[in-house]
């Protein structure tokens, strides 16, 4: 549990532009760090070569102290988003099954948030809105007609006051006079996470919304999501290790258990739900790659109308680089500074002597 040694492949078949097989190196130690600031310390000592998914808080120390160490590689594959529990047998009070059950709630919520502040109070700049599931990282599977959701609490109003919605005293109640609040879980211990739980917070009581922040460690955060279900809305992120659609089978499918708004369900219980379901098959089924396209951009522009997920940012990709080591590059798709693995060399050291 501490470290993993990759070793050389004697017999691997590529070879470089000069003709020398790869890999250069003769293996690779990948230590196992959970605390990043000894991470960083040891990587400004020289001990480490290389540092991976880097959070903005470190990315931006070491850009201060050592700018020509750091690396950005754009946009990544990865989504932060809020989502609401839609399940029917939710351990939740009838009246909020129905605000999290309507598309005009759901979208509202959407308007009211600004990913604009989100970009640059919680990642730095280190981001870039979100308009879906997919970035625009991966141009093969992008749908370039989604826009990111437009900040605009006016627009949201008008959505709420459609479903009987109104302001009392700057505070937004149903039609039946309940207080609209909710409570919004996430994972402890991630600080960049829990600055967008408090942007999203802020954000939403200028509409007239309450949202209280509930923070929990992950085990008990995914005994909430993926069992129990005894909670309301969810603040987390995908981590998107292929980009091909047919690996988010277990997102979109009705039936999937990691279909996180309302898993497990029998049959659709939506008719959006339904057609997500028949455009996943059919892509799945053709390699006509214009098929799969269409299908996937249809289950893009479905997912932004309902909004099941309100997408937030796609982080940029961050790492760290000694310059002892040649060769890395950063990629969108993981592992980011290991993709390339058999290119690594590290630089010859040249001793003077006099």
């Amino acid at each position: 549990g501490a470290y993993l040694v990759l070793r050389r492949n004697s017999n691997y078949w590529k070879r470089d532009s000069a003709g020398h097989r790869l890999p250069y190196l003769d293996s690779v130690r990948i230590d196992i760090q959970k605390n990043r600031d000894i991470e960083r310390r040891r990587f400004e000592q020289g001990e480490l070569n290389l540092m991976n998914a880097l959070d903005t808080e470190t990315f931006s120390q070491l850009r201060d102290d050592h700018p020509s160490m750091v690396r950005d590689g754009g946009p990544s594959l990865d989504t932060e988003f809020v989502w609401f529990i839609q399940r029917a047998a939710s351990p939740l009070p009838a009246y909020k099954k129905e605000w999290f059950r309507s598309q005009n709630f759901r979208r509202a919520i959407s308007a009211s948030i600004q990913r604009a502040d989100i970009v640059k109070l919680a990642y730095k700049g280190l981001a870039e809105p979100s308009a879906g599931p997919v970035s625009s990282a991966d141009p093969v599977w992008f749908n370039k007609a989604i826009k990111p959701q437009a900040y605009d609490p006016a627009a949201a109003l008008t959505k709420l006051k459609a479903d009987g919605f109104q302001l009392a005293n700057g505070k937004l109640i149903d039609r039946a006079g309940h207080p609209v609040e909710f409570s919004l879980v996430t994972n402890s211990g991630n600080k960049q996470r829990n600055r967008v739980a408090a942007l999203i917070e802020q954000d939403l009581a200028k509409v007239g919304i309450t949202v209280r922040i509930v923070t929990l460690d992950f085990p008990s955060l995914i005994e909430r999501i993926s069992r129990t279900f005894d909670y309301e809305a969810a603040l987390l992120s995908f981590v998107n290790a292929d980009g091909d659609p047919n690996s988010q089978m277990n997102v979109w499918l009705s039936s999937a258990e990691q279909h996180a708004w309302n898993p497990g369900q029998k049959s659709p219980e939506t008719t959006w739900e339904a057609e997500i379901d028949r455009l996943m098959q059919s892509q799945a089924v053709t390699n006509d790659l214009k098929k799969r396209k269409a299908a996937f951009d249809r289950v893009q522009a479905i997912v932004s109308e309902q909004a099941p997920f309100i997408y937030l940012v796609h982080p940029r990709v961050l790492g760290a680089v000694s310059p002892q080591l040649r060769g890395a590059s950063l990629a969108p798709l993981w592992p980011n500074l290991l993709w390339n693995a058999e290119q690594l060399d590290v630089v010859p050291q040249i001793s003077l002597v006099k």
